[in-house]
Formats: C-alpha cells, structure tokens, sequence
C-alpha cells in the first residue's frame, strides 16, 4: 500500500509500506495492505512505518529514527488519518 505523510512544513514521506501503526486518541492501531477504508484522529505519539525500502530527502530525514533497516518511527504531536483505496494519508501536526 501507499503511505503519504504531510505536515504544515513539508511532504515528510510518500512510498510503498508493509504496515504502519498510528497512534489514535483511543489507543495504537496498525494499517495492513487492503485494509478497509478508515478517518480517524491522531493524537500525540509515534508512526511506526514498515517497508522494505525508505527514501526520505535530506531536510526530513533528521524527523525519523531508524529501529531496523525495515522500521522507523516519527513522533506527531496530532493529526488525521485516511485510508481509501490501499492508500494512507496522513495529515501530521
């Protein structure tokens, strides 16, 4: 599936993920390929991405921290999430 994360300051990541896990004001839930289409509200936290491959550019890349070679985390402080479609928008603050 497609992840696209965005901020008010710039376009954070856009790729092909495994799964990522978000932090919803009612608890964590992760997003697999093909899930159902889904809004829901962030809250503050940590976006765990699962893939393959990462590309980030240069000027975001200090956002990310590395747990594996096919894991990294983003902290948030809130957002919006929307799945449709096999792809993963999210609108992080």
């Amino acid at each position: 599936m497609i992840l696209e994360i965005v901020s008010p300051e710039a376009s954070l990541f856009k790729g092909e993920v495994t799964s990522v896990t978000l932090p919803g004001v009612d608890g964590s839930f992760q997003i697999l390929n093909h899930h159902a289409p889904i809004v829901s509200i962030l809250k503050a936290g940590d976006i765990k991405i699962v893939a393959n491959a990462f590309h980030f550019g240069k000027e975001v890349a200090d956002q990310f921290v590395k747990l594996d070679n096919n894991t990294y985390l983003l902290a948030i402080n809130s957002g919006t999430i929307e799945m449709n479609d096999n792809k993963v928008i999210v609108l992080a603050d």
